[in-house]
């Protein structure tokens, strides 16, 4: 039986290897792909998605994210259940209502509320448009 000390250097290099960025090429020129990590979590992306449109459908939230559906739905659950947005129904489709007022949840930001976390990414999506 291996060294443990040897089984974990080889684990330790297999994760190495396997966070390395891949590089796209473009024009013959090597250009880094986009990091495997966001400073935002999926939880906030649901959050501004349905900002940007309260009529969204998950399905359209989660292909817009890149996540799968059950897990947005799981998202706006969490959601749900911590005050942050109300679903309401109208017809066949459900429109979404966040408090932006409610404080961040962590003690690190808890100062802050959830319009102060979304305003500059609201304000720059709009200019956008």
């Amino acid at each position: 039986m291996p060294h443990r000390s040897s089984m974990s250097g080889n684990s330790a290099k297999a994760r190495v290897a396997r966070s390395r960025v891949p590089v796209a090429r473009a024009e013959g020129k090597a250009e880094p792909a986009s990091p495997p990590w966001t400073f935002l979590t999926n939880h906030s992306h649901v959050l501004v998605c349905l900002l940007q449109d309260p009529t969204a459908r998950l399905r359209d939230v989660a292909a817009r994210i890149g996540i799968t559906e059950r897990a947005v739905q799981k998202i706006v659950l969490d959601l749900e259940l911590a005050k942050v947005l109300e679903r309401h129904r109208e017809g066949r489709r459900n429109h979404y209502r966040l408090s932006l007022e409610v404080p961040l949840r962590h003690p690190v930001e808890a100062h802050c509320t959830l319009r102060d976390l979304l305003a500059p990414i609201l304000r720059t999506s709009a200019g956008r448009r």
